[in-house]
């Protein structure tokens, strides 16, 4: 099992990542089953590369027991339609928040056999797939949470 990177001021989790450029690079196929073995052992459903002190697009999850692979995932585009979901991250022990992300998205990405992807994804999905790439861009729930709350104050 990886070490998991926690805290809300540790570099790696606020950093964004680096492209991975040989997804079938040995180190990226031994990092694949790895991430999803600590995912679970942690009863996450979703893990980023920089969760565990990895500077690399690359997360894994796993929504209604299937397992998903991202690597360089790029979501292309967000629907107008919002949710608010309680997020807990891995990263952040006990700390919950309601985020306001897109009910649906479009995403591009290269699975674990290194083909290029694209998907749409809905609901919890949307949710777990937007959660890690914004660890890939250096963004953490309690971030986000902050940020979407300045927001709402100017509107109101």
């Amino acid at each position: 099992m990886l070490k998991l990177i926690t805290g809300d001021t540790t570099e790696i989790l606020l950093t964004k990542t680096a492209l991975v450029k040989d997804p079938l690079s040995p180190e990226i196929q031994a990092l694949l089953p790895q991430m999803i073995e600590t995912m679970h052992k942690e009863n996450g459903v979703g893990l980023a590369a920089p969760q565990i002190d990895k500077s690399l697009r690359l997360a894994v999850a796993e929504v209604d027991n299937q397992v998903y692979y991202f690597i360089n995932p790029e979501i292309t585009s967000y629907s107008q339609e919002k949710i608010v979901f309680e997020e807990g991250c891995l990263s952040l022990p006990g700390q919950f928040f309601p985020i306001i992300r897109s009910e649906e998205i479009t995403l591009r990405y290269q699975n674990e056999k290194g083909l290029p992807k694209k998907m749409r994804a809905t609901g919890f999905l949307a949710i777990v797939i937007q959660h890690e790439v914004d660890h890939l861009d250096g963004i953490l729930i309690i971030n986000r949470y902050k940020k979407q709350q300045k927001k709402s104050s100017i509107i109101l």
